[in-house]
């Protein structure tokens, strides 16, 4: 069930402007140095070169991997 797990999210509109700014200012506090110190952050599986783009898809498909599928462009 872990590999279904969706994560979604939802737009800010209806909040006010006070609301927005304490959001904003949570994310500063909490989120953004957990991220620069890398304690969180997306998990890659692995990491394929654009070449073997059918191979990652076949992994995709196979559904045994757990986080990201990369395509590498830069080599």
């Amino acid at each position: 069930m872990r590999r279904r797990l969706t994560i979604t999210g939802s737009t800010m509109r209806p909040r006010t402007t006070a609301q927005k700014a304490a959001i904003a200012g949570d994310l500063r506090e909490r989120v953004w140095p957990a991220l620069d110190a890398g304690r969180a952050g997306p998990v890659i599986h692995q990491v394929f070169p654009l070449e073997q783009a059918a191979g990652a898809h076949r992994v995709m498909e196979s559904s045994v991997h757990i986080g990201k599928l990369i395509l590498d462009l830069s080599r």
